[in-house]
């Protein structure tokens, strides 16, 4: 199969490579690629040279982004209509015992989950150690109340404990914020589902011991609003958790969410791949080629089950199949949950249900360390990402949330400064998002909280699962990522991150 840099062939994000969408001439392809894809070089370093990986950790990023200079990447009317058909593939579950009513939402980003009888998803707070303290519910109990929190926490040095927490006049209760999910005086267990009976005489549904709650955020069935599937960081506030259900996949496989979508991994997190030259469960990886990709073996007891199948790659040799192509490994990812393996003409990794598509107009810029999403002029789309430092972890980085914290950050507590150097991304008058993941709402820019209907001076801007994004007046080429990591924490805590779409060194897309 060759090195990707010797093969600089492109296809985009329709295979969920994202790669650049400009294809280069074989006798200059190496050069090109130093500048154009930074990420490869390095890689090719790493590979040859495995003593120069800790040098190129710490300067290869700083060294090679000066030098480089990065193509505007847009999403064609054809890819994008073929990301729309891998997005309608569901994730499949294993069917269990729920309580009466209680339901499996199909989400756009986050597979299956339980749902209440209206379709609202399912929540729970696990008990987190922060830097100064703990705080989320212990099994079978819940601390979140009818009581708004006023002051502080200090669970995150250096702030102290104590302050007063703003807007007190309107700051809702954490039960209020995430509703606890109420069982019926007959209800009864049900397999995982339990019932914890508080002290004030009520019965709260719980799952897996986590007492259950809904979020206020969601508004239909299957939004998931109110907390995400990907992975945390230390630095970020106490997490609620998404109620997923359980995946219907062989022992052996795990599934994470990322910026891509629900990635399928072996159990030791292993990225999996299919191959574009196999026939219908039918392997044409000859000897040559599993030097380099291990076919994924089934144990003797395998058996078919819903979309996934076994084939006999040889006698008692037994491999599996996912969608009916067979999967494989790839001996040369450096790293555990890789995408690299799809730089490779022909090999995809494996997603049992992809992200909805972002809205036609943005497109995809390349930077010193990934990919990211950006608007329709190359400049960054970034989240806005802030969690609240009282004892109910609350988050405040939605419109129903005070602005004080944002406002904070991207403008010294100016609004004017805010709407200069960290605008929204407006819409286009005819813009449309087919998912719930991506929509258009209506903002008062001068509070950041929605706008009234037909209110004098909204705007209309581009928003992520409820959320407005935002472009930062620094950057000023394609593919800058000036604003990334500005904030508290490096913007985990209180701050704005690059939508980073694929990021080989930081982990930034998951």
């Amino acid at each position: 199969m060759g090195h990707p840099i010797k093969h600089c062939l492109s296809e985009g994000w329709r295979n969920f490579g994202l790669r650049s969408l400009v294809v280069y001439r074989s006798n200059d392809c190496f050069a090109r690629s130093i500048v154009r894809r930074p990420e490869h070089f390095m890689r090719k370093v790493f590979r040859e040279w495995p003593i120069m990986r800790p040098i190129m950790n710490v300067y290869g990023v700083l060294l090679i982004s000066a030098v480089m200079t990065l193509p505007l990447m847009a999403f064609e009317p054809a890819v994008a209509a073929d990301i729309q058909s891998d997005f309608d593939e569901t994730e499949d579950y294993r069917s269990v015992p729920m309580p009466p009513g209680f339901r499996i939402e199909h989400s756009e980003r986050d597979g299956p989950v339980f749902a209440d009888p209206r379709g609202k998803t399912l929540y729970y707070w696990p008990q987190n150690t922060m830097r100064n303290g703990i705080t989320g519910d212990p099994k079978n109990q819940s601390l979140c109340t009818y009581v708004p929190t006023t002051k502080t926490a200090g669970l995150m040095s250096p702030y102290p404990p104590g302050l007063t927490l703003p807007e007190l006049d309107s700051r809702k209760s954490c039960a209020e914020v995430w509703p606890p999910v109420l069982a019926d005086e007959n209800s009864e267990p049900v397999g995982s589902f339990s019932i914890v009976a508080m002290k004030d005489g009520r019965k709260l549904w719980a799952y897996d011991e986590h007492v259950l709650y809904t979020s206020m955020l969601d508004e239909e069935p299957g939004d998931v609003r109110g907390a995400v599937t990907r992975q945390h960081n230390g630095e970020t506030p106490a997490p609620r958790k998404v109620a997923v259900a359980p995946p219907a996949i062989p022992p052996g496989f795990v599934i994470i969410t990322t910026a891509l979508g629900r990635q399928l991994l072996t159990d030791k997190n292993h990225s999996v791949y299919v191959f574009d030259g196999d026939g219908l469960e039918k392997s044409n990886c000859d000897e040559t080629c599993t030097r380099k990709w291990k076919p994924v073996i089934a144990p003797a007891s395998a058996q078919s089950q819903g979309k996934w199948s076994v084939i006999e790659r040889s006698p008692g040799v037994r491999q599996w199949v996912f969608r009916k192509k067979p999967l494989y490994t790839h001996v040369l990812d450096p790293d555990i949950k890789s995408l690299e393996g799809s730089d490779s003409p022909g090999w995809h990794n494996v997603y049992t249900q992809k992200a909805p598509p972002p809205p036609l107009e943005f497109t995809m810029q390349e930077t010193s360390t990934g990919i990211v999403l950006a608007d329709s002029r190359g400049k960054t789309i970034y989240l806005y990402h802030c969690g609240d430092d009282s004892m109910d972890q609350l988050a405040c980085d939605h419109p129903r949330a005070p602005q004080v914290y944002r406002l904070a950050i991207c403008g010294g507590g100016k609004v004017e400064r805010c709407l200069r150097d960290w605008p929204y991304v407006v819409a286009h008058a005819d813009s449309q998002s087919k998912s719930r993941t991506w929509t258009v709402i209506e903002i008062d820019p001068q509070t950041g909280q929605f706008a009234q209907p037909g209110q004098d001076g909204s705007l209309r801007v581009w928003a992520y699962r409820g959320a407005p994004v935002y472009t930062y007046t620094r950057d000023e080429s394609p593919g800058d990522i000036n604003g990334h990591a500005n904030g508290e924490f490096g913007g985990s805590r209180n701050g704005f991150k690059a939508f980073f779409l694929r990021d080989d060194f930081f982990n930034n897309a998951g």
